[in-house]
């Protein structure tokens, strides 16, 4: 296997190293945990990298459609292979040219949060002479997991709250250039275990299930979201979901009975749970000095390179691998080169004894990385990025950012 401190010394820091292979063994891992019968998208979200996505699309086995929620993203899955038809286009701010844009290119299937919402895409449709299928995102008014990062059950700009659903879709039916197909949930990110994440998929079957009696709505299509974890910036294994599988035929086959041919269509969604144990974090050490008794070990990687979304306050210590074996550690603080106090990877953490000059590795680090970071922050070079298959480099590129007059 190609050693990601080798390509570090040929293409410098920071850099991202990204394994195909590794890729390939998530999306067959995770397909094996779901019934033969559901389909599975990729959100573009956790990692837009073209071959990252094309690896999703294209190989042995069952493949991944495409979740996105920006023209951006759609390009991006177009570049690697998917049609547009392959794509559901999801997002609450859906712009009229985004729409238009979107349709033009064949996308047909749209995940809609509100009334207004469903209105755009039919004034899009019709613009095109088109027709296209809305799911209604649907914010359950209770939820089953416990411990999570919820998605659902609280005041959201995301989905229909589900309590006022049946007010709302005589004015939906109304809405031209539209079907109304089905519908969508997302009620939880990052379920910590097994157990928990079966309870969501049965909660969201069954309301499914109660909404589609309720408001006289056929289900041709029920996306029932995601949840599907990995370690994030830290050592550690993908889990695995012995139980998943059994447990979502039971409860599609008592909820939706048809639905092993086809009525509704079935499909999950996930992102990290794909990329995120593909990639590793290389950065360099440039200084390593104690203030007041702390010592700072200051790498030309930072939260513009690895920000974990620190935006949304989800930024989390990493742990970096050591180069050999476990070795000695000491406490430090992990920081990067920006000028600001809150370009902290991870703050008082073990670390090997390290020195300018050195390189630090952190591990599943193949999601939310370069574009979920303040990658403009500072004007500092975006971090290349190398994926590799087996031990072939397959590409080198690096995010170019440049001012166009207009």
């Amino acid at each position: 296997m190609t050693d990601d401190v080798e390509l570090a010394a040929e293409f410098g820091t920071p850099l991202y190293v990204y394994r195909l292979d590794d890729v390939a063994e998530a999306r067959k891992q995770l397909f094996d945990a779901l019934p033969d019968e559901v389909e599975l998208f990729y959100a573009l979200k956790a990692n837009p990298h073209p071959d990252l996505v094309r690896a999703l699309r294209e190989g042995e086995g069952r493949t991944c459609r495409a979740e996105i929620s920006s023209t951006g993203e759609l390009a991006a899955a177009l570049t690697a292979g998917f049609r547009g038809e392959d794509c559901l286009y999801t997002g609450p701010g859906k712009t009229r040219g985004e729409l238009d844009e979107a349709i033009a290119q064949g996308v047909r299937l749209f995940s809609t949060d509100s009334v207004t919402d469903v209105r755009h895409v039919g004034e899009a449709a019709r613009a095109r002479g088109v027709e296209v299928d809305c799911l209604l995102r649907v914010n359950s008014v209770a939820a089953s997991a416990t411990t999570s990062i919820r998605m659902t059950g609280t005041p959201s700009q995301f989905g229909f709250d589900s309590e006022v659903l049946a007010d709302a879709l005589p004015l939906l039916r109304e809405v031209e250039g539209v079907r109304i197909a089905g519908f969508h949930f997302f009620p939880l990110s990052n379920a910590t275990d097994e157990d928990n994440l079966i309870g969501e998929f049965e909660h969201t079957i069954e309301l499914a299930a109660r909404l589609s009696d309720d408001l006289d709505l056929p289900l041709r299509y029920l996306d029932i979201g995601g949840g599907f974890t990995v370690p994030y910036g830290a050592p550690g294994e993908r889990p695995e979901y012995p139980k998943l599988r059994a447990a979502l035929e039971r409860a599609l086959d008592l909820h939706l009975p048809r639905w092993r041919t086809g009525a509704p269509r079935v499909a999950c969604e996930s992102g990290r749970y794909l990329v995120g144990g593909s990639g590793t974090l290389v950065a360099g050490v440039t200084n390593v000095k104690v203030s007041r008794g702390r010592k700072f070990v200051i790498t030309d990687a930072g939260i513009n390179t690895f920000g974990g979304m620190s935006g949304l306050g989800r930024l989390l210590p990493v742990q970096v691998r050591p180069a050999e074996g476990d070795g000695p550690v000491e406490k430090a603080s992990l920081v990067g080169p920006l000028c600001t106090p809150g370009d902290v990877l991870g703050r008082q953490i073990d670390l090997p004894p390290l020195e300018s000059g050195d390189v630090v590795r952190v591990p599943n680090t193949g999601a939310y990385g370069p574009t979920a970071s303040l990658l403009m922050f500072l004007g500092r070079p975006a971090p290349t990025e190398v994926v590799v298959r087996g031990d072939e480099v397959v590409s080198v590129s690096r995010i170019e950012h440049r001012r166009v007059p207009r």
